[in-house]
This record gives structure tokens, sequence and C-alpha cells, in this order.
């Protein structure tokens, strides 16, 4: 099992969460929300207006998003769904935790002491230049106040 930290369209209400729900992709629960502790750039770019999270830890915000605990299955459907590592890249990342709604159970099941956890994220090191001066987000809503409506897979 292995923690995922998601921050764009695989959140609950938004547009590619179902493929968390599908069991053919394996298993995936819902542990709790969190927030980087450090902050990237969560910016919202290319003709399909795709959230991404830049790899520069120091720069931008701290992300909000939603904590989840996966097998080996759904973690490998994960990688093929975000295109890794071409598109995303699979990157440790500490999470404060806001709220935790997991297990209560062994030391490996709980947040740390200091409240953080580490959790996979897809962030990406390969991106246009100037995405780097895009508005950063701290938050992600496919139908956000950006005015970005996502483009859904489907629909390409």
């Amino acid at each position: 099992m292995a923690r995922v930290f998601v921050y764009g369209t695989l959140k609950r209400g938004q547009p590619n969460h179902k493929v968390l729900l599908d069991g053919a992709n394996g298993r995936a629960a819902f542990q709790g929300w969190g927030r980087t502790v450090e902050p990237y750039p969560l910016v919202i770019a290319g003709e399909h207006n795709i959230p991404w999270l830049l790899n520069l830890p120091g720069q931008g915000r701290r992300v909000a998003g939603e904590i989840y605990v996966v097998d080996e299955q759904m973690l490998s459907f994960l990688d093929e769904f975000e295109g890794c590592p071409d598109m995303y890249q699979r990157t440790p990342v500490r999470v404060t935790v806001l709220e935790w709604e997991g297990r209560q159970g062994t030391p490996e099941e709980m947040p740390a002491t200091d409240g953080t956890l580490q959790c996979f994220v897809y962030s990406t090191a390969s991106y246009a230049p100037e995405w780097v001066r895009l508005p950063h987000h701290d938050s992600y809503d496919s139908r956000g106040e950006h005015g970005l409506p996502y483009n859904p897979r489907e629909n390409r």
C-alpha cells in the first residue's frame, strides 16, 4: 500500500475522480485532507486547461488536496493514467494533515506526531518555461473562479 496526494482532477467532485472509485483499476481509500508542507507552483496550463504541480519546491503556494491509500494495482494504473514518467513524475512529498479520516491503527497508518505524512504526488519537471509565470493556485477546482474549464479526456 502507498499514500498518494491528489490536488487536481482526481479529487472528489472533479472530472477524473471516477478512476479512483473503479475497482477494476485497483483499490483506493480516502484518508483525509492535507496541504503540502513546502510551497509548489500549481498552475493551469495547456490547451486542455490541465492542473500541473511544477516540481519546484519552495516556490508557489502550499497546495491543498486529498490523501488516499492505494494498492499496487491502483498505483500502477495511476502511473499510466498520469503519463508517468513523461507527462508527470511520481515523486515523494510531505503533506500536513488538515483533517484525518483514515484508520487509527498502527504508527505507519497514522500521521507523524508533527501532523505530517509522506505521500506520492504526480508533479512535473518537464514543462514550458513560461508556465512558471502563470498564476499559482493553492487549490484546484475544474469549475473554479480561474475561468479555465478543464477539457475532459473523453472530449479530446
